[in-house]
């Protein structure tokens, strides 16, 4: 009987070390994964505005609506046309003609030949000036770089300093004769592949630029 009841005893703490070491830590374990995944105070439901949030791929950048390439003068103007007739861009493409009136400008002198204007240009450029204007034939201003045509001498004057503020030490005040029309090229509808050549052909036409039509240009 005595024999019974030790076998009975060893037995029980047999398994109670079991359930403590292997099963029933498993047990346990498993409790506590289950435990672990339920938050209900957690959970949300998303309207379906975030839901299509999640979903929505990104927008691509929008292309321009109209491309405007200048300003041209003179023989310029000619070549600059014949550049794009291989582009065969029809009624995409527009004119777009700028009358200069008498007043007052802010330039730079000529300069002595094309080469040096265009460097010139690309100073400028890396000054942050942006509107420029290579003079190609008048034979008095042949290669001067227009900074800016203004109806008074005050304006003139006030713009000049804004420019020597950004380092431009070359350019002087002057009196403007009228001068012939300028010329700009807009293109509707560009494609990204037409954007690019545009500005591929702008390489060859010193101190002209490719940009965006103004937004009352853009409705034509």
């Amino acid at each position: 009987m005595r024999t019974l009841f030790f076998l009975l005893a060893l037995a029980n703490v047999a398994f109670f070390a079991f359930a403590w070491s292997g099963g029933g830590a498993e047990a346990s374990g498993e409790a506590q994964i289950i435990a672990q995944q339920l938050y209900p105070e957690k959970i949300r439901l998303l309207a379906s505005e975030q839901v299509s949030a999640l979903t929505r791929k990104p927008e691509q950048a929008k292309a321009a609506a109209c491309l405007e390439w200048g300003a041209f003068a003179g023989s310029d103007a000619e070549r600059a046309q014949q550049a794009l007739q291989p582009l065969e861009l029809g009624a995409k493409l527009t004119l777009r003609k700028q009358e200069d009136a008498a007043g007052f400008w802010v330039y730079i002198p000529p300069l002595a030949n094309r080469q040096l204007a265009t460097q010139k240009a690309g100073e400028l450029k890396r000054l942050g000036v942006d509107e420029y204007f290579v003079v190609p034939d008048d034979p008095k201003w042949r290669n001067a770089i227009s900074l800016g045509v203004f109806k008074t001498e005050e304006a003139a004057k006030a713009h000049l300093d804004a420019l020597r503020v950004k380092g431009v030490k070359s350019a002087t005040v002057g009196p403007r004769d009228p001068q012939p029309g300028k010329t700009y090229f807009q293109v509707r509808e560009p494609s990204p592949s037409l954007a690019t050549r545009l500005n591929e052909l702008k390489q060859g036409f010193a101190g002209t630029e490719v940009r965006e039509c103004a937004p009352d240009e853009k409705k034509g």
